[in-house]
């Protein structure tokens, strides 16, 4: 679906802007073809982000999907990002009306953005931090700082670093946490999306970062179309895809490994494939759907998922690789990003225990940090529930053993998942 007039799509994916090659632990240099660990995001060069800011510094358009945003997230006007700008979801909703009514920048047209939208912005160069760090130095936001304004959590107001979710429109369709009504969000300090329920476990309400969009209102509208030879293409983003997934879990490298063999094979008729980078993969989650409520992936029935059955034993649709490494702090690149298209499992209610010394080696970023506080270990007594909801981007272990992890990891209890399976993705039009 291109725009008539201009002859643009109408759903670019930005770039990751990630521009270094990783293997299981560190970084390397770019993987020839047909090498271990060959086709990873950075091999790959989309659309690279692009900007401009305005004259007055309010406003930041993006040169690549049409849409204009509020440059700061400083709802209070008062020079300041804080804990005192951030939002209920009642509130957050409410307030593209305010800055309609005021003509905000000179426009009366702003929203809360969608998933999609808000996760256009993302950049997978920034550092994924010890949430219980005394602060953020030395870490980098997913998020380009040269032209958005960006404020880490304050834990002198009790709260983490990584306490920067931003709000988008988008509610997940079913529950999270045994029963709470779920926003989506966009976390730009640890690089995730997760569905947030609307109250904190003490009982208080979540509050989020909010900024605002306007422009594009297609932006995110997927045009599938049905190839009829085992491959949909999608003419908003340009993007083909494989109808089926690779019907078994592979670890990261294997994921690689997987798409360069069935180049060999000529697989449906294309030696192009590719796993897609985390921002191309998220463009065609169906955030209408959910096993929950339509007895499906989230996703749309023009595919096919393989089914599994989840930690709880409930029949359930895999997570999927994707081939953007996600950096933790102090430059750490052992976990890769991935997508859920069933529920985003964690353990939940456990009884537990502080471990003793550090934190099971490979667990770096938000989930355990070397060094930092010590891990917390779960044991039995807990319940294994859809902490995050069908959408979320997690990331974890680019090979390794789920079962040293019989009670996930996290606040939440998050669920391993090293054995992902793989949708692949080409270039639509390259033949």
């Amino acid at each position: 679906m291109k725009d008539q007039a201009t002859g643009k799509l109408a759903y670019p994916i930005v770039d990751s802007g990630q521009t270094a090659c990783y293997d299981a632990s560190g970084e390397i240099a770019a993987p020839a073809k047909g090498a271990a660990f060959y086709g990873q995001d950075a091999q790959y060069a989309g659309n690279q982000p692009s900007y401009t800011a305005s004259a007055d510094g309010l406003v930041v358009t993006d040169n690549v999907t049409g849409l204009m945003w509020q440059r700061s997230p400083d709802t209070n006007g008062d020079g300041v990002i804080n804990k005192a700008d951030k939002m209920a979801m009642e509130e957050a909703q409410a307030y593209p009306a305010k800055l309609n009514a005021k003509k905000f920048a000179g426009y009366d047209d702003w929203r809360l953005p969608t998933i999609k939208e808000m996760y256009s912005l993302i950049l997978f160069v920034g550092t994924d931090p010890n949430p219980m760090a005394a602060n953020a130095d030395g870490e980098v936001p997913f998020l380009d700082t040269k032209y958005f304004a960006f404020a880490y959590g304050d834990p002198a107001e009790g709260e983490r670093i990584i306490d920067s979710q931003y709000a988008s429109s988008t509610m997940y369709v079913s529950k999270t946490m045994g029963g709470s009504d779920t926003l989506f969000g966009v976390n730009f300090a640890d690089g995730r999306i997760k569905g947030y329920g609307l109250r904190m476990p003490d009982g208080s309400v979540k509050k989020f970062v909010v900024q605002c969009v306007r422009g594009n209102p297609t932006y995110g509208t997927n045009d599938f179309v049905d190839d009829k030879d085992g491959t949909v293409t999608d003419k908003a983003t340009g993007l083909m895809w494989a109808k089926a997934d690779s019907g078994k879990g592979l670890d990261w490298k294997q994921a690689l490994a997987w798409a360069q063999e069935m180049n060999a094979q000529d697989y449906l008729g294309h030696n192009d494939w590719r796993v897609p980078g985390v921002k191309e993969l998220q463009s065609i989650i169906d955030y209408s759907r959910s096993p929950d409520t339509t007895h499906s992936a989230a996703l749309d029935p023009l595919f096919s998922s393989t089914g599994i059955t989840n930690e709880a034993g409930q029949p359930d649709f895999p997570c999927y690789w994707t081939s953007t490494t996600h950096l933790g702090s102090g430059g750490h690149a052992d976990t890769a990003d991935y997508l859920a298209f069933g529920r985003a499992m964690g353990y939940m209610n456990p009884q537990v225990m502080p471990a003793l010394g550090e934190a099971p080696a490979g667990l770096g970023g938000a989930e355990a940090s070397a060094g930092g506080p010590p891990a917390i270990v779960a044991i039995e007594g807990g319940t294994w529930m859809d902490v995050h909801g069908a959408g979320a981007q997690r990331s974890d272990l680019k090979v390794g053993d789920p079962a040293q992890f019989p009670y996930g990891r996290g606040p939440q209890g998050d669920a391993i998942r090293i054995y992902n399976y793989v949708r692949l993705v080409r270039d639509a039009g390259q033949d």
